[in-house]
C-alpha cells in the first residue's frame, strides 16, 4: 500500500487512536467548566509542528469551546541547569515566538531568573483553565515536575508523549532489547508516520484574557540572549556552544545530512573525525525541536534504501527502545535498572584489580592515560557532541577506572548530563546502561567487565582513525 500523503483532520479515527496510546489523565480533578481557556504547558516538546500534546490541547479546547494558551517557562532549578542548555532552550523560544502568530497560537515564555523569584506561574494559569494538558517525559527532571504539580493541580490534567514516532503505549512492558522491541515497531511504523493536519483551535485567545494573565513575559521580540542567561542563577561554568537552535537549524542539519552523508551512512558513520558523518540531530530530538516523524519522512524521500534503513534504526528502534525503558522502569538511572545477570557478573568482580582509579573532577577534565578517551570528553565539554562510536567506548572505559560499578555509572550521567547539549535525555540513560549490559547478553568472562560486552581503547584504534580524531581536540 502507497504511503498516505493526505493528511488525516484532527478530529479523525486516525488521530483519536493514537492520542489513545500516547495521552494519560493523571488525575481524577473534573475539567473545570467556568475556565477561561485550555493551557498547553510545553515541557519538552518545544515545538508547534506534530506535538501531539499540543494536538491535545487543541482537541479538548475545541470540544469544550475554550480558546487554548500556550506556555513555556524556565527555571534554575532543573538539573545541571547551566548556560549552554539555558541558550538552547531561549533562543528556540524566540523562534517559536517569530512563528506562533503566524500558526494561530497565543503562545508565552516566562523566565524565571532566580531561585526566589515567582515560583507559582504555572500554578495561577492553572487555576483558570478548564483543563491542564502537558508533555509526559520521562526524565530531565520533568516526570518528576510533572507529578508535583499534578497533586495541587485544580482541574484535570492530561500527559501526552510526543518524544517517540510510534506510540509509547504500544508498548505495555519494558522491553528487553532491541531484538524484541524492532518487530512491533516494524508493525506499526507505516501507519504512525501518515500526517496529520497542523491547526491552532478553533476559539481564539482574547486580548482581554492575554493582558489578565498574572505573568512576566519575557520580550521575545528584542531580547538578549546572552545579557538573559548571564542574569540567572545556573552553572555559568558550562558556557554556549555553537549550535542554531530551532526548527530551522534542525531541518537545515537534516537537509546537509541527507544531501551529504546518508548515501554512505553505513560506512561513514563509523568514522569519529568524519563530522558530516553522522546525522547529529541528537539535540534538536532532545529538545523536542523536530519531530522524528519529519526526520524519517525526509530521510525516505530522499532514497537509498539501505542505508535510509540503518538510519531509522538508530533513530527509530535504539531511541525508542531507551524511551520504553526510561517510562517502565522507575530505576532507569540506577544499578537496579539492569538485568540479573549484570548483578551476578558485578558482584564476582566487584573486587578484582583496576587498571586506574580516577576522580569525577579528573575524568571531567579529561585527565587519564589515555589520550583517545580525552579527546573524546573533551569534544563533549567543548561542542557539546560525542561521536557516538566513541561515546560507546568513553562508557565502557569507566568501568575500568572506578573502584565501585556503581561510582562508574554516577560519573557518567553526571558528565553526559552535564555537558552533552543531548544529555538528559531517555537516550542517554539508555546509551550509558548499555555500557553495563542494559539491552545485550552476557559476553566471555573478563576481568572487571565480568560477562558485560567488552570495549577496548587500543583495538579502536585498529577500527577508525583514532589519531586524526585525537588530534581534533587537543589538550
Amino acid at each position: 500500500m502507497p504511503p498516505k500523503t493526505r493528511p488525516h483532520p484532527l478530529t479523525s479515527d486516525f488521530v483519536r487512536d493514537q492520542l489513545a496510546l500516547r495521552a494519560v489523565t493523571a488525575n481524577t480533578v473534573r475539567t473545570q467548566p467556568d475556565g477561561d481557556y485550555v493551557l498547553y504547558w510545553m515541557q519538552s516538546s518545544h515545538r508547534f509542528e506534530e506535538n501531539w500534546a499540543l494536538r491535545q490541547a487543541i482537541l479538548h479546547a475545541d470540544r469544550l469551546g475554550k480558546p487554548l494558551l500556550v506556555h513555556q517557562g524556565l527555571d534554575p532549578t532543573y538539573e545541571h541547569a547551566n548556560d549552554r542548555i539555558h541558550t538552547v532552550i531561549i533562543e528556540n523560544a524566540r523562534a517559536l515566538h517569530a512563528r506562533a502568530e503566524r500558526l494561530g497560537f497565543r503562545y508565552q515564555f516566562v523566565l524565571r531568573r532566580t531561585r526566589d523569584d515567582d515560583r507559582r506561574v504555572v500554578d495561577r494559569l492553572a487555576a483558570r483553565a478548564a483543563l491542564v494538558v502537558t508533555d509526559r517525559f520521562p526524565t530531565a527532571g520533568i516526570a518528576e515536575r510533572t507529578a508535583r504539580f499534578v497533586q495541587r493541580a485544580p482541574c484535570r490534567v492530561d500527559l501526552v508523549e510526543s518524544h517517540a514516532v510510534v506510540p509509547s503505549g504500544a508498548f505495555v512492558k519494558e522491553e528487553y532489547a532491541a531484538r524484541t522491541i524492532r518487530p512491533k515497531i516494524a508493525k506499526l511504523l507505516d501507519l504512525a508516520l501518515e500526517p496529520v493536519e497542523e491547526r491552532p483551535a478553533s476559539r481564539e485567545l482574547s486580548d482581554a484574557i492575554w493582558h489578565s494573565l498574572e505573568v512576566d513575559r519575557l520580550d521575545l521580540d528584542c531580547v538578549d540572549v546572552a545579557a538573559e542567561v548571564a542574569t540567572c542563577e545556573i552553572d555559568h561554568s558550562v558556557p554556549p556552544v555553537p549550535f542554531v537552535s530551532g526548527l530551522d537549524g534542525a531541518r537545515a542539519r537534516l537537509r546537509a545530512f541527507c544531501d551529504g552523508a546518508l548515501k554512505d551512512y553505513a560506512e561513514r558513520r563509523n568514522e569519529p573525525s568524519d563530522t558530516e558523518g553522522s546525522s547529529r540531530l541528537s539535540p534538536w530530538l532532545h529538545f523536542g525541536q523536530i519531530s522524528p516523524a519529519e526526520v524519517v519522512r525526509t530521510v525516505r524521500a530522499v532514497g537509498y534504501k539501505e542505508s535510509a534503513a540503518k538510519f531509522e534504526d538508530e533513530l527509530i528502534t535504539w531511541r525508542e527502545l531507551a524511551l520504553n525503558f526510561c517510562l517502565r522502569n522507575p530505576n532507569h538511572g540506577k544499578l537496579k535498572g539492569l538485568p540479573d545477570w549484570v548483578h551476578r557478573t558485578m558482584e564476582k568482580h566487584k573486587d578484582d584489580a583496576r587498571e586506574a582509579i580516577y576522580t569525577r573532577e579528573q575524568l571531567e577534565q579529561a585527565e587519564t592515560h589515555d589520550e583517545l578517551w580525552n579527546a573524546a570528553q573533551r569534544e563533549m565539554v567543548r561542542t557539546g557532541h560525542m561521536h557516538n562510536v566513541v561515546r560507546m567506548l568513553w562508557g565502557k572505559s569507566v568501568l575500568l577506572w572506578t573502584a565501585r560499578y556503581k561510582h562508574a555509572l554516577e560519573h557518567l550521567i553526571h558528565l553526559n548530563n552535564k555537558w552533552a547539549l543531548d544529555g538528559r535525555d531517555p537516550s542517554s540513560y539508555g546509551g550509558i546502561q548499555w555500557c553495563f549490559g542494559k539491552f545485550d547478553r552476557p559476553w566471555f568472562d573478563k576481568p572487571v567487565f565480568g560477562v558485560i560486552r567488552p570495549m577496548s581503547l587500543a583495538r579502536a584504534r585498529e577500527k577508525f582513525d583514532a589519531e586524526t580524531y585525537i588530534g581534533m581536540f587537543p589538550r
